[in-house]
């Protein structure tokens, strides 16, 4: 439908599971499965449902009349009580016990519940295929050195692999919260229209003892350690800013990453997948421009950003309920899911195609070598016999020199030269350029790489054998 906005998350970012998870019918199958586990735990505590009615239920629970339910919609303005109606139209045994005792948030908030639950686990995956791709590129490059930056300024050396290593730990992190968030999966329950359960009290005639069991029945039913232990007539609308903080924390380390890719790919060290048939600008045919990592900071940003409402709307309900939070929360919460789901899409595609241009990392960084080599050519003409005060000195006036040179007249890095020339070093050219192999100066870089793919990563993706590897498809 050209003449109809559609959101991009749909028409260009999200995966089809993804899509899916939040489409209606999930929504209103998943509905129709609470009611039946209502209707079940409520056979098993012996209020008359009987399994008739049940099986009634489930031979109808995919097989979603829509259009009598959108025309309920419309002449009650209730979408609860209209997909009720159109169950009830399916199942003439049942209806007259569907929905028995609940309120709308039953079925509203328990799916919403169960969704982010559900989604969060999609991105679980992706966040482990996203680990295997990035320990790979870090393994194989582990050994080759690149000039490190601090302040976006030339910083001791370190390696391609151990900066990869930074990415794939901030990942490993963000995994850690998602299993923390999935680990505390509970549902509502059935709680009533203030959270006292006094419908359900008032159908079990006061057998608090029963009304207490039928929570935990429901959420074995649908699959779920339990619920919450109290509630309004909602669940905490905090548990929506906990999802999309820990969604949030992958944008975060996915927009780190896409940062870092942009600044290497404009000093030509390191490229994004780039295309045959692929346009970078529709100005200058030469251009190569970063487009995928462009994108993952652009709906990196928005899930920072977005992870602010159900932070407001956490913070604004009033007392046991209130209806300001439905609005934001149906956009949201999905969007945030869908916009993250994409990021990792494209983060797993982009690490799985990076080029690397080592002649290039290799020039730059024998451009800036020299300086950084000039405390270890120092101490060696110091064990040599020489005065460490005069040699500093000689330094600093050799290094302002070829600095004054590569800037002021754009000449070569002759700091080298000059020391060699100097004889209070006793050195030759060649012995120097001997000092200042780049393997020399990253450290422990490639052990660490080594370490840290060996025990904490391993560890990671042996516990997820089998589930990580999601197809990724990335869309225009």
């Amino acid at each position: 439908m050209n003449d109809t906005y559609q959101s991009p998350l749909s028409s260009r970012y999200a995966s089809r599971e993804m899509l899916y998870l939040f489409s209606p019918d999930k929504k209103f199958r998943t509905w129709r499965r609470l009611w039946i586990a209502l209707a079940q735990a409520e056979h098993e505590l012996g209020l008359p449902v009987t399994e008739e009615q049940i099986e009634e239920m489930k031979q109808h629970a995919d097989d979603i009349n829509y259009d009598v339910a959108e025309k309920r919609e419309r002449e009650c303005r209730h979408d609860v009580m209209a997909h009720v109606y159109a169950y009830g139209q399916q199942c003439p045994k049942a209806r007259p016990i569907i929905h028995l005792g609940a309120t709308s948030c039953y079925v509203g908030d328990n799916t919403d519940l169960i969704l982010m639950h559900e989604g969060l686990t999609l991105i679980r995956d992706k966040l482990v295929t996203l680990i295997g791709h990035l320990a790979k590129f870090a393994d194989e490059q582990k050994d080759q050195p690149t000039l490190a930056f601090t302040h976006f300024q030339p910083a001791q050396p370190t390696t391609v692999g151990k900066r990869a290593a930074l990415w794939l730990n901030d990942i490993l992190l963000d995994l850690e919260d998602v299993e923390h968030q999935l680990s505390k999966a509970k549902l509502l329950g059935s709680k009533g229209t203030t959270g006292t359960q006094a419908s359900f009290l008032e159908l079990f005639e006061g057998d608090q003892e029963k009304v207490r069991t039928l929570d935990g029945l429901i959420a074995e039913i649908m699959g779920y350690p339990g619920v919450f232990p109290v509630s309004g007539q909602t669940y905490s609308r905090k548990v929506d800013s906990q999802y999309l903080n820990v969604l949030s924390g992958i944008a975060q380390s996915a927009a780190k990453f896409s940062n870092d890719i942009r600044l290497l790919q404009h000093l030509k060290e390191i490229e994004e997948p780039f295309e045959k048939q692929q346009i970078g600008s529709s100005a200058m045919a030469y251009k190569r421009n970063p487009m995928r990592t462009e994108r993952i900071a652009s709906l990196a940003r928005y899930v920072i950003a977005d992870a602010v409402n159900p932070a407001l709307t956490a913070s604004t309900q009033w007392f046991e309920r209130t209806l300001d939070d439905s609005a934001n929360k149906r956009i949201s919460v999905p969007e945030a899911f869908l916009a993250v789901d994409a990021i990792l899409s494209l983060y797993i595609n982009v690490v799985d195609g990076l080029v690397v241009y080592p002649k290039v990392i290799e020039q730059r960084l024998m451009k800036e070598l020299p300086f950084m080599a000039t405390e270890n050519i120092m101490m060696d003409a110091v064990k040599r016999g020489g005065d460490r005060q005069e040699l500093h000195e000689r330094i600093r006036v050799h290094s302002m020199e070829a600095g004054r040179v590569i800037k002021q007249e754009g000449g070569e890095n002759d700091l080298l030269e000059r020391i060699a020339k100097d004889p209070a070093f006793g050195v030759t050219l060649e012995e120097l350029k001997a000092l200042i192999r780049p393997e020399n100066y990253v450290g422990r870089a490639p052990q660490q790489v080594t370490e840290f793919l060996e025990h904490d990563v391993k560890e990671v993706l042996d516990r997820y054998q089998g589930i990580g590897q999601v197809e990724v498809e990335i869309k225009v």
